[in-house]
């Protein structure tokens, strides 16, 4: 059972590393129901840690044409508030775990491969940029040179991606944002690989070596588009993609001209997933297999997640399944669905949500914010 929107207790700062406090939602004309948290318009002290209901919500009730009855003006909600809510109503859920046996095998030889590599390009999936990194990642790559691409960057809006830029760029970080199926950023990619390991032949040159390809290591979580980047560099498909995580089992090098030598690599996940409102959000994006999760568990939490987000709200869930989120409840929602378009399946009721929003029928968010 999903828990109701009720005020959450403030988790401690050490398990909120997905809190993310920079960005308020912005100012929307439609939300959601009465019963639904928001934060005052006022942004609280970076160390305050908040979660649950305002009771400063202007809350009205207005019937329209299109049936819908519920409408709350609210000019600001926090995403601490949404992200300490995704913790609690994960709690009750079944774990979200998945960790096939290729993934515990190429772990070892990725990790012996890290060492061969110039410069380590890091995909991550630019709806939830923070889910889709491994804890390990700072520790395997040390001091080697490092490239972050956001991926999908077609599937975010333009605050979203500038937000973004802005967080990275005051980390130092060099991050490109990309678009693996079109193509867009993928050029731009491959120069800077090449000019980010460029001194390695002038050492080579000072050693009295021949020059050589610079190696590039491009390693991510499953499904964040690794394997369709290669192909958009190198023009042609080189390396299996396919819109589903688990496709690439195994690593392969391949060349990009005389210059870059590029290693392709299945996804990578912890063994285990401590952080459930990550694991969520994985499986949301579909960056984490099928069977790791129940669908209609993580499409009622899309459903809670959407109407808190100002942009979509309750109103365009009804507009587009002409049912009333009541009760705050995402799975009473998706079981409604169910009876009510496939015959009482919630199972294929939750694939259509999950399947609207990875499609952007709700629009194109990001699910997650930069922290300060």
């Amino acid at each position: 059972m999903f828990a109701q929107l009720a005020p959450s207790p403030s988790p401690s700062p050490a398990n909120l590393r997905h809190f993310v406090q920079g960005r308020s939602f912005r100012k929307c004309t439609y939300a959601v129901s009465a019963s639904l948290p928001t934060a005052n318009s006022s942004r609280p002290p970076p160390i305050q840690i908040v979660g649950g209901k305002d009771s400063n919500l202007d809350v009205t009730r207005k019937d329209d044409s299109s049936g819908f009855k519920l409408e709350a003006n609210e000019d600001e909600i926090d995403w601490m508030n949404l992200e300490s809510d995704i913790r609690l109503w994960t709690r009750a859920l079944r774990p979200v775990q998945w960790y096939p046996g290729h993934i515990m095998k190429t772990e070892k030889e990725l990790r012996e491969q890290l060492k061969l590599m110039d410069v380590v390009i890091e995909v991550r999936d630019a709806r939830i940029p923070l889910s889709t990194t491994h804890p390990k990642m700072d520790a395997w790559l040390g001091n080697r040179k490092r490239i972050l691409v956001l991926n999908r960057e077609d599937m975010i809006s333009n605050d979203d991606r500038n937000d973004w830029a802005r967080y990275f760029a005051r980390q130092g970080i060099k991050v490109i944002f990309t678009n693996g199926k079109l193509g867009m950023g993928a050029m731009k990619l491959g120069r800077l690989a090449k000019s980010l390991a460029g001194d390695v032949n002038g050492k080579r040159r000072e050693k009295g070596l021949l020059p050589r390809s610079v190696r590039a290591g491009i390693i991510g979580y499953p499904n964040v588009g690794k394997s369709s980047l290669i192909n958009r560099l190198l023009k042609r498909k080189i390396c299996a993609a396919a819109p589903r995580p688990g496709v690439t089992r195994e690593m392969k090098w391949v060349k990009l001209g005389k210059d870059l030598d590029l290693l392709d690599s299945p996804g990578m996940l912890p063994m285990r997933i401590d952080d459930q409102a990550a694991a969520i959000k994985l499986a949301i994006c579909d960056d984490i297999g099928e069977k790791a999760y129940d669908f209609t568990d993580v499409a009622g939490i899309l459903v809670q997640m959407l109407a808190r987000i100002p942009e979509v709200g309750a109103k365009a869930l009804y507009n587009r399944y002409k049912i009333q989120l009541e009760g705050s409840c995402g799975k009473k929602f998706v079981k409604t669905l169910g009876l009510n378009l496939f015959g009482g399946d919630s199972h294929q009721a939750a694939f259509r949500i999950l399947t609207d929003f990875r499609k952007g029928k709700f629009g194109y968010y990001s699910l997650e914010r930069p922290p300060l």
